[in-house]
């Protein structure tokens, strides 16, 4: 069994900040990639940052400049530092955490449940 918990969602006013938190428990031998995504009303789930064990972040250019992703991988938990958020950032964001149950197995997806978080004044 594995879980992702999210926390921090919530309102917050455009040019403020919210900190996202995904912790991932469970049985699991290694997680690869652990990162973020986010699904408006309308719109398919995209991609907000990946933060693979390397350290090479990545993140869409929507968020680029103002979003932050870093993890502990001891911990197994993923922040996503959100500055200087905009009404398109209105979604509810999912952790997301690629890994292994052993060795032998191959790389699944595991997802939270997602939080809200909307930007409005």
């Amino acid at each position: 069994q594995v879980q992702l918990v999210e926390s921090g969602g919530g309102l917050v006013q455009p040019g403020g900040s919210l900190r996202l938190s995904c912790a991932a428990s469970g049985r699991i031998f290694r997680i690869n990639t652990m990162g973020w995504y986010r699904q408006a009303p309308g719109k398919q789930r995209e991609l907000v940052a990946l933060i693979p064990s390397s350290g090479s972040t990545k993140y869409a250019d929507s968020v680029k400049g103002r979003f932050t992703i870093s993890r502990d991988n001891g911990k197994n938990t993923v922040t996503l530092q959100m500055n200087s958020l905009k009404t398109e950032d209105t979604a509810i964001y999912y952790c997301n955490a690629r890994g292994q149950t052993s060795i032998l197995a191959y790389e699944v997806d595991y997802w939270g449940q997602g939080t809200q978080v909307t930007v409005s004044s």
